[in-house]
């Protein structure tokens, strides 16, 4: 298990400058949809002959209908769509809200992961941090760059509570295939947005560059992250399997410094390491026994 959530950090620290530099040439939508079309094929490829394909009750194409447009279809479009106007550095900071959302959501989902005042605190700690950068984009980048916060921020919310919906479900059903599900379900809306707004893929300027960051992007990004992801999901509980949430921000904000020359100003970064430390909070284990917030 450490050696799959480990890679899942390594891989998802590098895909937001790869989004970044793909979105040069590529429109956003269709950009993302492309992605998870050649994912899907990739996933169905290794899954053919060794896995059951379809899911074994009808009620389970609904969930996973549902939490395939959240997953990638709200997520990821407004990510990429994001990315237009804000670094990637800070499009990662900003997922890093992930985690929130999951706890807020598992709390009401799943009886074994109560919300505890340690963890309340770190997320209203987390949100000072994102009201933070938010409020800089608005300030000096101007109202698209603060939609474009908004937008990744939400997405994270859709994303979180797509998890919490699968691991209350546990379906019985292989990781490639929950993920190559959820990709059609979430592809399908992307790829007809796309094509209705930015018109025809060939088109497009298909550059070296941005052929390589869509391929990096499905295969290695998509393909083998999900894989990775729901394997490890019944083993491990919402909130550690979220902490990669607090890994990967800095590593996305070193590589968006080292090799996409971005630049980030002392309050965006102060805000940054209010989301990571509320982040920290929300998955630091205590001693003592905590208080668990309770429903009213």
């Amino acid at each position: 298990m450490p050696a799959a959530w480990l890679t899942l950090c390594v891989v998802w620290s590098s895909t937001w400058l790869a989004i970044k530099i793909g979105l040069r040439d590529l429109p956003p939508i269709s950009y993302a949809g492309i992605r998870f079309l050649l994912a899907i094929i990739v996933l169905v490829g290794v899954s053919v002959g060794r896995v059951r394909l379809l899911p074994q009750r009808g009620s389970d194409y609904a969930v996973l209908a549902f939490t395939g447009v959240l997953m990638f279809a709200v997520n990821y479009g407004l990510l990429f769509w994001g990315e237009l106007h804000v670094s990637s550095g800070l499009a990662a900071v900003l997922q890093a809200t992930i985690p929130i959302f999951g706890m807020l959501s598992a709390h009401l989902l799943l009886p074994d992961e109560p919300l505890r005042l340690q963890k309340l605190v770190g997320a209203l700690l987390a949100l000072a941090g994102v009201a933070m950068i938010c409020e800089r984009l608005l300030g000096f980048n101007g109202w698209m760059a603060f939609w474009g916060g908004l937008g990744i921020v939400f997405g994270a919310a859709s994303a979180a509570f797509s998890n919490v919906l699968l691991k209350a479900r546990a379906m019985q059903l292989a990781p490639a295939m929950i993920a190559g599900w959820q990709m059609i379900f979430g592809a399908v809306p992307l790829l007809v947005t796309g094509s209705i707004v930015e018109g025809n893929p060939l088109r497009f300027h298909w550059s070296g560059l941005a052929i390589f960051c869509l391929l990096y992007l499905a295969v290695i990004g998509s393909a083998l992250t999900f894989l990775l992801l729901y394997w490890l999901l019944p083993r491990m509980t919402v909130a550690n399997l979220q902490a990669i949430a607090l890994v990967t921000p800095p590593g996305a904000v070193a590589l968006g410094w080292a090799l996409g020359g971005e630049k980030f100003s002392l309050w965006s970064l102060a805000g940054a390491c209010f989301v990571l430390a509320g982040v920290w909070m929300i998955f630091r284990r205590t001693e003592m026994p905590e208080p668990v917030i309770q429903e009213g």
